[in-house]
């Protein structure tokens, strides 16, 4: 089919339609009282992947392993599915297939790609979340892809109901026998991430297809569908990342739905940015500033690190390329 410019479909698609097309539940109401914050901390060195909040995200930078995995929820709705990891062995270098995975258990990071896009465009982001200490799984979804037999942009809205599924069978790993993810999971601390089409997709998480799981979002040029959209369910705090030039999900369309969320939140202002050249490594600089920035937030918001919190302005602010609006 041919395809429809973005914007457009942001334009033109209806908050009764996605509504309708999700056909999930919400949640039980919204929370302003701030992040969950439950009791515990690490003991050891090795506990620190294991943290919760009030606890110690690890310091060190892990090497990263790379695994494929494939499901389907039915139909045509084949979703392969990549999984980059902390590993054993020395930090740097390409990520190692099947790589053994490193001592502890780590928080999950749930990432949805943008129109025509697959999970290893974001390769450059999403190996420096894995090598400080977070599991990220990256489906590939079927009708939105790169190379996608069909190319259906309406389709995104079924992609909230994907992304939980898909997360519903990698947490599974966690108690498989013999998988090599056994006992590396750390189930109770999940957060949902994504850019552009991915970012829609993971507003939809915390919206008409509340998934009750996650503890936090990162949204990458992203916007709501329909301007009618609420957030429900328990508080789960928000990043949005968005640059000002950017001509394809609007600053303002971003701005827009950042407002509208009731939690705790930040959003991460390029001036100079346009719709994700450095979620790709192609601005050095704009890169290592989103790195640092949500890598501070993730470290809070799933090891319960209120270093991380502490550290997070600066690292959005270094070298004077953003600003932040700062709530959390």
């Amino acid at each position: 089919m041919r395809r429809q410019p973005f914007r457009a479909v942001l334009a033109g698609a209806t908050v009764a339609t996605t509504l309708a097309v999700l056909g999930c539940s919400s949640g039980s109401g919204s929370s302003a009282a701030g992040p969950p914050r439950p009791s515990g901390s690490p003991t050891s060195a090795s506990d620190a992947a294991t943290a919760t909040p009030g606890g110690v995200a690890p310091s060190r930078r892990f090497a990263v392993g790379r695994r494929e995995l494939t499901y389907n929820r039915g139909g045509d709705r084949r979703l392969p599915v990549t999984v980059w990891y902390p590993a054993k062995g020395a930090a740097g270098g390409s990520p190692q297939r099947n790589a053994r995975v490193a001592d502890g258990r780590f928080p999950v990071v749930l990432f949805s790609h943008g129109l025509t896009g697959r999970p290893s465009d974001y390769r450059a982001l999403l190996t420096r979340w894995s090598a400080a200490g977070f599991m990220v799984v990256a489906p590939t979804y079927p009708h939105t892809s790169r190379g996608a037999s069909e190319l259906e942009v309406l389709d995104v809205v079924n992609q909230p109901a994907d992304a939980s599924y898909v997360l519903t069978r990698v947490l599974a790993l966690a108690g498989a026998a013999d998988d090599p993810f056994r006992g590396h999971l750390a189930v109770d601390r999940v957060a949902a991430a994504g850019h552009s089409a991915g970012g829609v997709t993971t507003i939809g998480l915390f919206t008409a297809g509340r998934d009750a799981r996650l503890d936090a979002g990162i949204v990458l040029a992203g916007t709501a569908l329909g301007v009618g959209t609420t957030f429900s369910g328990s508080a789960a705090p928000q990043l949005f990342v968005h640059g000002e030039l950017d001509d394809v999900v609007s600053y303002q369309a971003g701005k827009a739905a950042y407002d509208r969320v009731p939690w705790p939140k930040a959003m991460l202002t390029l001036p100079d940015g346009d719709h994700g050249g450095a979620l790709r490594g192609s601005d050095e600089r704009a890169l290592d500033v989103v790195t640092g920035t949500t890598v501070e937030f993730l470290r809070w918001t799933l090891y319960g690190d209120a270093r991380a919190l502490r550290r997070l302005p600066a690292q959005a602010t270094r070298g004077g390329l953003a600003t932040l609006d700062d709530r959390l």
